[in-house]
């Protein structure tokens, strides 16, 4: 009886050991950001995607578990010849996403190796149709053309290829001295061409300062002789006036007209002989009275063409 009910205790427990495995082996839970393949005797049959699921233990198991979120891959650096025969080490990253989980688990083997092979072989083809100039300053055109190639091969085993970036391109030691030396060579000649368009402004400015500055003077002089005219044209009217009106006085027989004529000349000749640079002391006979005759006949002669212009008024 003993022997009976100890057997009976062993049969319970590997019972629940085997519910327990069984359970084990059914129910899979599967996270988020991957999915995971179920093969049925070794055949693919379905993907399970993110939650619980159920499996047939010994006829059905889990294949392979595909990781779908973006996965960056680190290219291995290289030496690539361009097409003017200069050597560059080049290190590039490429950005991807598993789209199908299974073409990823039965279509390639060691994904990630074959998308880092592929990248390289890529890289050599896209630098070595380039010259180093165009390696150098169009990184922009490299990362486009190698993106469009690795996603195309890429795409029959379910991966989706993001991004691919250059991240470092090294030419040669003494190619990049060159570079150096001509890039000073550059920034010296711009420089000299800065200071000559420089120089010309200034040259220019210059010569239209000096142009406004003569026209300036021009107009300048050209005013002054305008009012000298005019002045020297009034004294010459004022001229005529007088002399008209002594011509009037005189044919009128008025003496006092004659006296005034002289007077004028005397006293323009003392003038002129006192203006003289030459001249330091002038011994001038001079009959005081006689001048004074004079002087009187011309204010006389004023007064009567006041009072000959007020009668006519």
């Amino acid at each position: 009886m003993t022997i009976l009910q100890d057997f009976g205790s062993i049969t319970a427990i590997a019972a629940v050991v085997f519910a327990l495995v069984l359970i084990f082996l059914m129910v899979k839970s599967v996270p988020q950001g991957e999915e995971w393949t179920v093969e049925r005797f070794g055949r693919y049959t379905h993907t399970m995607t993110p939650g619980l699921h159920f499996l047939i233990p010994i006829m059905q198991r889990i294949g392979a578990k595909i990781n779908m979120m973006e996965t960056v891959l680190d290219i291995e650096g290289q030496e690539v010849i361009t097409k003017d025969n200069a050597m560059v080490h080049a290190d590039a990253i490429a950005f991807y996403q598993v789209v199908d989980a299974a073409a990823a688990a039965y279509e390639v083997r060691d994904l990630e190796r074959a998308l880092s092979n592929l990248s390289q072989t890529n890289i050599r083809t896209v630098i070595g149709a380039m010259d180093l100039d165009e390696v150098l300053s169009n990184r922009d055109i490299i990362n486009h053309k190698l993106l469009a190639v690795i996603d195309e091969a890429s795409t029959p085993w379910g991966v989706k290829v993001t991004r691919v970036e250059i991240k470092d391109l090294q030419p040669p030691v003494d190619i990049t001295e060159a570079m150096a030396r001509q890039m000073k060579a550059e920034r010296l000649k711009r420089a000299e061409i800065l200071t000559a368009e420089g120089d010309k402004q200034s040259a220019i400015l210059k010569a239209e300062g000096v142009r406004e500055s003569q026209i300036r003077e021009a107009e300048g002089r050209r005013e002054a002789a305008f009012l000298d005219a005019e002045a020297r044209e009034r004294s010459a009217q004022a001229e005529a006036t007088a002399t008209a009106m002594v011509s009037k006085a005189i044919a009128e027989g008025d003496i006092q007209a004659i006296n005034y004529f002289v007077a004028q000349k005397y006293v323009e000749s003392l003038r002129d002989v006192a203006a003289s640079p030459n001249s330091k002391t002038i011994m001038v006979p001079l009959e005081a009275s006689s001048l004074i005759g004079s002087v009187a006949g011309v204010a006389e002669l004023a007064r009567a063409a006041g009072l000959g212009g007020k009668g006519a008024s």
